[in-house]
């Protein structure tokens, strides 16, 4: 990996009189692998970020049409425990990750500091794009997801009104004015955000499930586990079974939202692998509960998929309620979650392109990698949504087109995390990362051209190696059918585009990397002085 670079950099201690010492020792946590701190660490703001990504409990797309059609009852409730354990090993395996190198690049870093140095700038290169294109993918198809829910509540208390594509568009356009303004005028108050969302989660959970339950009708167990469908008309129920699971690789995909926050969270080599694995535990209980009581309540599987709100859960809960005021505020529940959603995708994605600007990954890095009095990232937040704005046209033409998006989504962090979890086998396997002690604490590590070292979370023996082939493993399905129609012989409105975005941003960035990236692009900066 190259000879050890000395840590000359004594400004890192300058600031101790005047900071915690955990603040310092987060500072030189990130000058370890080459970056200075010019993110503010935000008080308790240590936790929550990730939570929102699985906040809707499944119910918001995963467990409507797309599941429901590509694998029915049973399909949804085993996709789903498939989907849950997959994550899990996933994100386990990035956890060891972020604890060695704890930076707002996340993937992208990691694949620069543990690449062959033949392929490692082009590999870095073209996992960032991947990371960026699939967190934008992440931030429209929440606000879109949010803004069709709202019209989906009008739709359900005034059933003569039909949506106007310009009217999605707008809403869509709302939610990210919204999500732009907790993230740069309220910026400092975004923790307490966090906070009151949380609790709404928790709560709303139990706001839902327990009329659901008590006052619904019930399916039998074996309607539940035992019932399967293929109204894609796949050639097997197999098949079927494994494109359904898409919707539920939705619900998970962006937990490494704190990864991409790891610079403004205290002891982030600590704390973000802790909150990681957490939300993937608690968020997968709560959407496994949701999805079971969703779907032995659903007693009119007919009428929940044709329902004119365009989303079934609204219509298993006035079904269960009888009540269209109950119905009502309990669907009110999930894109409220869903906007605050948005908000956490819009500061990670920031965070992922100020950090790639800042490495100079990206057009432009000179302006998106500054930040403001405030240390917020304005500038890449302007890209980020001016973006997203931009994708909301595509309303006006075809919002199945759109819907698309979430596959992107999948395909492009999918691929991002595939890259990184095979790398970091590779490193294991061939004994190429160190032990903590054998790592002297003045030599930066875990970047380009500098030696690997463990951090504090670190899977040992044969679990590690067991858990990064699992992961690998589940990824490659993963990206595959992420790339699937929801059926067979699709016509163009229901074609899968994912696969022509996601290889159409590896060309691009492909291009611009060999006609000018590989001028200025080198990996991961290493901004602090070493001699």
């Amino acid at each position: 990996m190259g000879p050890p670079i000395e840590l000359r950099d004594r400004n890192l201690d300058s600031k101790a009189a005047n900071s915690s010492q955990s603040q310092v020792n987060d500072e030189q946590g990130l000058g370890r692998v080459g970056k200075k701190q010019i993110l503010k660490v935000r008080e308790n703001h240590r936790f929550v970020f990730p939570q929102w990504l699985t906040s809707a409990y499944s119910v918001g797309r995963d467990s409507s049409s797309n599941n429901a059609n590509s694998g029915g009852p049973a399909g949804t409730v085993y996709s789903f425990l498939v989907v849950w354990l997959g994550t899990f090993s996933t994100f386990l395996t990035l956890s060891e990750l972020v604890s060695m190198a704890p930076t707002s690049g996340g993937q992208y870093h990691w694949v620069s500091m543990m690449s062959p140095r033949w392929c490692q700038k082009y590999l870095s290169f073209l996992t960032g794009w991947l990371i960026v294109i699939g967190w934008l993918g992440a931030f429209a198809s929440t606000c879109y997801l949010s803004a069709s829910q709202i019209l989906g509540l009008v739709v359900l208390n005034h059933s003569s009104y039909t949506p106007e594509p310009w009217q999605t568009m707008l809403l869509f356009w709302a939610i990210v004015a919204f999500a732009v303004f907790v993230n740069v005028i309220t910026s400092t108050l975004l923790p307490k955000f966090e906070g009151l969302v949380l609790i709404l989660h928790v709560f709303g959970f139990f706001g839902i499930i327990i009329p659901l339950v008590y006052l619904g009708d019930h399916n039998s167990a074996s309607e539940v586990f035992g019932q399967f469908a293929n109204d894609g008309g796949f050639q097997t129920q197999g098949l079927a079974f494994m494109v359904g699971m898409i919707g539920n690789m939705f619900a998970f995909t962006g937990v490494d939202a704190a990864v991409h926050m790891s610079e403004e969270i205290y002891d982030a080599e600590r704390v973000v692998p802790q909150s990681i694995l957490t939300s993937v535990l608690i968020n997968g209980a709560l959407g496994f509960g949701m999805i079971l009581s969703t779907l032995f309540t659903m007693t009119d599987a007919t009428a929940a998929l044709a329902s004119p709100t365009g989303y079934p859960y609204m219509q298993i809960f006035c079904s269960a309620t009888k009540s269209l005021g109950g119905c009502t505020v309990m669907s009110a529940i999930v894109p409220i979650l869903v906007t605050a959603t948005a908000v956490g995708s819009l500061a990670s994605s920031s965070r992922m392109a100020w950090s790639f600007a800042r490495d100079r990954g990206l057009p432009g890095w000179q302006v998106l990698s500054r930040v403001n009095a405030q240390a917020v990232p304005q500038w890449s937040i302007l890209v980020v949504t001016s973006a997203a704005v931009l994708l909301a046209l595509i309303i006006l033409g075809s919002a199945a087109v759109l819907n698309d998006v979430v596959s992107l989504c999948v395909s492009a962090l999918y691929s991002s995390y595939l890259i990184s979890a095979f790398l970091l086998m590779w490193q294991r396997l061939t004994g190429g990362i160190r032990e903590p002690s054998d790592a002297p604490t003045d030599t930066v590590v875990n970047t380009a051209g500098a030696p690997l070292a463990w951090g504090p979370f670190r899977l040992r023996g044969i679990l590690g190696v067991s858990v990064n082939a699992f992961t690998i493993a589940y990824l490659v399905v993963g990206v595959f059918f992420s790339f699937w129609p929801d059926e067979m012989n699709p016509t163009a409105s229901t074609m899968n585009w994912a696969v022509v975005g996601t290889v159409g941003t590896s060309l691009i960035s492909t291009v611009y990397y060999v006609i000018w990236a590989r001028k200025e692009y080198t990996g991961p900066v290493v901004e602090i002085n070493r001699d």
